[in-house]
Protein backbone atom coordinates (compact mmCIF):
# COMPACT_ATOMS: atom_id res chain seq x y z
CA UNK A 1 0.00 0.00 0.00
CA UNK A 2 2.31 2.32 -0.94
CA UNK A 3 1.45 6.51 -1.32
CA UNK A 4 -0.98 6.10 1.96
CA UNK A 5 -0.24 7.63 5.31
CA UNK A 6 -0.17 5.81 8.20
CA UNK A 7 -3.91 6.41 8.70
CA UNK A 8 -5.19 5.36 5.60
CA UNK A 9 -3.61 2.43 5.72
CA UNK A 10 -5.31 2.20 9.27
CA UNK A 11 -8.68 2.51 7.90
CA UNK A 12 -7.76 -0.01 4.83
CA UNK A 13 -7.13 -2.54 7.19
CA UNK A 14 -10.53 -1.53 9.61
CA UNK A 15 -12.99 -1.55 6.70
CA UNK A 16 -11.33 -5.12 5.57
CA UNK A 17 -11.70 -6.47 9.54
CA UNK A 18 -14.68 -4.69 10.15
CA UNK A 19 -16.24 -6.64 6.97
CA UNK A 20 -14.79 -10.08 8.01
CA UNK A 21 -16.68 -9.69 11.85
CA UNK A 22 -19.80 -7.85 10.48
CA UNK A 23 -19.97 -8.87 6.86
CA UNK A 24 -21.30 -5.32 6.33
CA UNK A 25 -18.98 -2.56 5.24
CA UNK A 26 -18.30 0.24 8.18
CA UNK A 27 -19.91 3.45 8.38
CA UNK A 28 -17.90 6.78 8.72
CA UNK A 29 -18.58 6.75 12.43
CA UNK A 30 -17.55 3.09 12.80
CA UNK A 31 -14.01 4.25 11.05
CA UNK A 32 -13.95 7.28 13.36
CA UNK A 33 -14.92 5.09 16.47
CA UNK A 34 -12.77 2.00 15.61
CA UNK A 35 -9.63 4.12 14.14
CA UNK A 36 -9.33 6.82 17.06
CA UNK A 37 -10.14 9.40 14.62
CA UNK A 38 -11.05 13.05 16.18
CA UNK A 39 -13.85 13.53 13.49
CA UNK A 40 -16.35 12.55 11.04
CA UNK A 41 -14.92 15.11 8.60
CA UNK A 42 -11.13 13.54 9.24
CA UNK A 43 -12.53 10.31 8.06
CA UNK A 44 -14.33 11.71 5.41
CA UNK A 45 -11.26 13.46 3.74
CA UNK A 46 -9.31 10.54 4.30
CA UNK A 47 -11.68 8.32 2.43
CA UNK A 48 -12.19 10.93 -0.23
CA UNK A 49 -8.30 10.51 -0.87
CA UNK A 50 -8.59 6.81 -0.78
CA UNK A 51 -10.98 6.79 -3.46
CA UNK A 52 -9.53 9.34 -5.71
CA UNK A 53 -6.73 6.47 -5.72
CA UNK A 54 -8.73 3.84 -6.76
CA UNK A 55 -8.26 2.13 -3.03
CA UNK A 56 -11.93 2.42 -2.09
CA UNK A 57 -15.24 2.81 -4.03
CA UNK A 58 -18.51 4.24 -2.70
CA UNK A 59 -21.88 5.65 -3.38
CA UNK A 60 -21.90 8.88 -1.11
CA UNK A 61 -25.96 8.58 -0.72
CA UNK A 62 -25.54 5.35 1.25
CA UNK A 63 -23.80 5.14 5.09
CA UNK A 64 -22.42 1.51 4.23
CA UNK A 65 -21.33 1.07 0.68
CA UNK A 66 -16.97 1.75 1.08
CA UNK A 67 -16.20 -1.61 -0.83
CA UNK A 68 -12.38 -2.29 -0.73
CA UNK A 69 -11.36 -2.41 -4.38
CA UNK A 70 -9.59 -5.49 -5.90
CA UNK A 71 -9.99 -7.47 -3.14
CA UNK A 72 -12.58 -10.17 -2.09
CA UNK A 73 -14.67 -10.32 0.46
CA UNK A 74 -14.97 -13.54 2.48
CA UNK A 75 -18.51 -15.01 2.72
CA UNK A 76 -19.53 -13.28 -0.81
CA UNK A 77 -18.94 -15.62 -4.16
CA UNK A 78 -17.20 -14.00 -6.94
CA UNK A 79 -17.09 -14.35 -10.31
CA UNK A 80 -14.02 -14.22 -13.02
CA UNK A 81 -14.82 -11.41 -15.73
CA UNK A 82 -12.66 -10.44 -18.69
CA UNK A 83 -11.48 -7.06 -18.88
CA UNK A 84 -12.03 -7.08 -22.47
CA UNK A 85 -11.16 -3.62 -23.80
CA UNK A 86 -12.66 -0.15 -24.00
CA UNK A 87 -15.91 1.86 -24.21
CA UNK A 88 -16.13 5.34 -26.22
CA UNK A 89 -17.86 7.88 -23.93
CA UNK A 90 -16.69 10.93 -25.77
CA UNK A 91 -14.58 11.35 -28.76
CA UNK A 92 -14.90 7.84 -31.05
CA UNK A 93 -12.81 4.79 -30.53
CA UNK A 94 -12.46 1.99 -32.94
CA UNK A 95 -15.18 -0.27 -32.53
CA UNK A 96 -13.38 -3.97 -32.01
CA UNK A 97 -15.09 -6.76 -33.62
CA UNK A 98 -15.87 -10.30 -32.23
CA UNK A 99 -12.40 -11.56 -33.42
CA UNK A 100 -10.46 -8.70 -31.66
CA UNK A 101 -12.97 -9.07 -28.33
CA UNK A 102 -11.91 -12.78 -27.93
CA UNK A 103 -12.07 -12.91 -23.88
CA UNK A 104 -10.32 -16.33 -23.63
CA UNK A 105 -7.43 -15.15 -25.20
CA UNK A 106 -5.02 -13.13 -22.38
CA UNK A 107 -7.15 -10.83 -21.21
CA UNK A 108 -6.98 -9.30 -17.64
CA UNK A 109 -9.33 -11.05 -15.59
CA UNK A 110 -11.25 -9.05 -12.58
CA UNK A 111 -12.60 -10.83 -9.40
CA UNK A 112 -16.56 -9.46 -9.63
CA UNK A 113 -19.40 -10.20 -6.78
CA UNK A 114 -21.66 -13.34 -8.21
CA UNK A 115 -24.50 -11.33 -7.41
CA UNK A 116 -23.81 -8.63 -9.00
CA UNK A 117 -23.67 -10.75 -12.70
CA UNK A 118 -27.19 -12.84 -11.29
CA UNK A 119 -25.76 -16.15 -13.44
CA UNK A 120 -25.63 -13.93 -16.99
CA UNK A 121 -23.73 -15.82 -19.59
CA UNK A 122 -21.12 -14.16 -21.17
CA UNK A 123 -20.81 -10.63 -19.00
CA UNK A 124 -17.59 -9.27 -19.87
CA UNK A 125 -15.87 -5.74 -18.46
CA UNK A 126 -14.92 -2.50 -20.72
CA UNK A 127 -12.98 0.47 -19.55
CA UNK A 128 -14.89 4.06 -19.95
CA UNK A 129 -13.06 6.35 -22.08
CA UNK A 130 -14.21 9.77 -21.90
CA UNK A 131 -16.44 11.97 -20.12
CA UNK A 132 -20.20 12.20 -22.01
CA UNK A 133 -21.99 9.89 -19.63
CA UNK A 134 -21.03 11.73 -16.27
CA UNK A 135 -24.44 12.66 -15.60
CA UNK A 136 -25.19 8.73 -15.94
CA UNK A 137 -22.44 8.62 -13.02
CA UNK A 138 -20.51 7.05 -15.74
CA UNK A 139 -16.77 8.94 -15.87
CA UNK A 140 -13.53 8.47 -17.15
CA UNK A 141 -11.51 5.42 -15.87
CA UNK A 142 -14.74 3.61 -14.93
CA UNK A 143 -15.52 -0.09 -15.29
CA UNK A 144 -18.99 -1.20 -16.88
CA UNK A 145 -20.11 -5.09 -17.39
CA UNK A 146 -21.61 -5.75 -20.11
CA UNK A 147 -23.43 -8.90 -21.76
CA UNK A 148 -23.90 -9.85 -25.50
Amino acid sequence: MKDLSDRQQVIIKFIRDFWEDNRIPPTIRDIQNGCHISSTSVVEYNLKSLEKNNYIRRQKELSRSIELINETQPGRDYMPVPMIGFIAAGLPIPVPTADTWDSASGAEMMSIPADLIRNRDGVYALKVKGHSMIDALIDDGDVVLMQP
